[in-house]
């Protein structure tokens, strides 16, 4: 097996606490390093994780050239401009979604990775989780029949008005947090949406914090999704057909993967193991790096994704229909 990518983190956010246990358990990833504007911070932060090296600034990570690769978990509004400028130090980018909502930042970065002959990923790591690979495999053999709708849904309650998820400033809101992973699911099963509608809610911070939409796919498959950061928590994805129905119960976390196939008033339950999907997405950009297997998330389907989150956002902002 090849020599282990050494990774950095750029940032101590939250997020970072679900990504670190599978970086550790992984032999083709070693985390070497954390990066915070403060220190004393990362200083902290690299001892509570068992992280080796600790950096002061963004920027002193990035001249390290021990660190090949760097995972981002910066707000939203600075995924750009961090990923540039980490591709043009050197390093490949694991950028956590989403990586914007203008498809043209997402253009400029990968064309600083293409410059750079850098790896660029958008950090959807519910995609190498094997349960997604089965639910696309069971409607491509047409378990259910002709795919007529994807229905899906992510929420739950954040009321902190000081959180970053909250805030227009960093790009928050609920479609962006949470929503993208809806839209992404429904991508991935219908391709890509020929137009939008969506309507929300918008909270005292200015962010999206209810969103609903559909969306029109090619051969006439409707994808209707729901998201918030200002309801009870809800997490599900049902791909509905001509013949059944495919419904997943955790489809983003993946925490217990099961697939129930529905059909003709009968439930089949394909019950499948769990796995680290964070160690997998880091798994897959190293062995990328590495040459030994393909990126499964690049150009393509993260300026796609971006498209179709701006043109929700547009939508939802303008009460109007959205053409792509």
């Amino acid at each position: 097996m090849a020599s282990p990518v050494k990774w950095g983190i750029i940032s101590t956010a939250h997020i970072n606490r679900l990504v670190i246990p599978g970086a550790h358990a992984s032999p083709k990833v070693n985390l070497a390093g954390v990066a915070s504007r403060d220190r004393a911070v990362a200083e902290e932060y690299a001892k509570r994780w068992e992280i080796e090296h600790a950096y002061g600034s963004y920027e002193e990570l990035l001249a390290d050239p021990e660190i090949e690769a760097v995972y981002i978990s910066l707000p939203n509004s600075l995924h750009c401009e961090w990923s540039v400028r980490a591709l043009e130090a050197g390093k490949h980018v694991l950028c956590e979604k989403p990586l914007s909502r203008h498809a043209h930042d997402v253009e400029a970065m990968f064309d600083a990775a293409e410059r750079s002959e850098r790896l660029l990923s958008e950090a959807f790591m519910y995609r190498h989780n094997p349960q997604t690979a089965r639910l696309k495999q069971l409607v491509e053999d047409g378990a259910i029949g002709e795919l007529r709708l994807v229905r899906s849904a992510f929420g739950f309650p954040l009321y902190d008005e000081d959180n970053i998820r909250l805030r227009t400033d960093l790009d928050g809101g609920a479609l962006m947090d949470i929503g993208c992973y809806c839209v992404s699911g429904s991508r991935l099963l219908a391709g890509e949406p020929e137009t939008v509608s969506a309507q929300a809610w918008f909270g005292p911070t200015g962010t999206d914090w209810v969103l609903a939409a559909t969306m029109q796919f090619p051969a006439n498959v409707i994808g209707l999704f729901d998201c918030g950061t200002a309801v009870a928590e809800r997490d599900e994805l049902e791909a509905i057909g001509s013949e059944g129905s495919l419904f997943l119960d955790d489809p983003w976390g993946g925490r217990v993967p099961v697939i129930e196939i529905r059909r003709g008033g009968e439930v089949e339950r394909i019950e499948l193991e769990p796995e680290d999907s964070y160690r997998l997405e880091l798994e897959n950009m190293s062995d990328a790096i590495r040459g030994e297997a393909p990126l499964l998330l690049g150009r393509e389907d993260a300026v796609a994704q971006a498209r179709a989150l701006e043109a929700l956002h547009d939508s939802a902002t303008a009460a109007r229909t959205i053409s792509l």
